[in-house]
């Protein structure tokens, strides 16, 4: 039986048998290690990562004592849900995400870490709730994930792709007008600005 420790765009979690391409973190442990049930409560700090499946040969338990481990069909669903690349097995990518976000938030100086994670919290959630931004959708980047009727689609090109766990699934036309968009305002601005998410292989199946 499957963990719930797949996470979907909007940032809930649900158990699945297919392998996420990365995987992540919440700063700590919120699951509980006996009963292995949804948690109520889905983070155990700010700092929400995507890293990658395999660093220095370093293996765990999933879902034991430590941290609560989480699994993300690809690299646009961990910034859908608010996850940013993590400095330890992903440095190079952490360090183009936050320069991108510089130049995208037209900071004057570069942001610590932690500063980030402060600002996507704050973008990402509303209480225990997913916060989702009305914007309109001609002015957002490829890489951003938006929620309509039709499930969650990751815009690319002049598509919305359809998400599920094991990668996208059809193509529409890409929406038009106001719509409600599940990336972070920040990583929108890292996005328009150069940072290049790393997506799932299915997205060939649609170019």
């Amino acid at each position: 039986m499957p963990l719930p420790n797949r996470v979907s765009p909007d940032g809930s979690l649900f158990a699945d048998p297919a392998r996420g391409q990365f995987y992540g973190n919440r700063g700590g442990r919120f699951h509980d290690p006996r009963s292995h049930a949804v948690p109520t409560r889905l983070y155990a700090n700010r700092q929400w990562l995507c890293c990658v499946l395999s660093f220095k040969g370093r293996s765990r338990k999933v879902w034991g004592r430590g941290y609560t481990e989480l699994f993300f069909c690809d690299e646009v669903t961990a910034l859908a849900a608010g996850h940013r690349p993590c400095m330890e097995c992903r440095r190079a990518d952490a360090l183009r995400y936050r320069a991108a976000l510089v130049s995208g938030l037209g900071l004057s100086e570069t942001p610590l870490f932690p500063e980030i994670d402060r600002r996507l919290d704050a973008e990402r959630r509303i209480g225990r709730e997913k916060r989702l931004h009305r914007l309109a959708a001609e002015a957002l980047p490829d890489g951003a994930m938006v929620a309509n009727d039709a499930g969650f689609l990751a815009l690319r090109g002049d598509a919305g792709l359809l998400w599920s766990p094991s990668g996208y699934i059809a193509r529409r036309p890409r929406p038009t007008g106001a719509v409600a968009v599940l990336t972070p305002p920040a990583t929108l601005s890292a996005l328009m600005n150069g940072y290049q998410p790393i997506w799932h292989p299915s997205v060939t199946e649609f170019s």
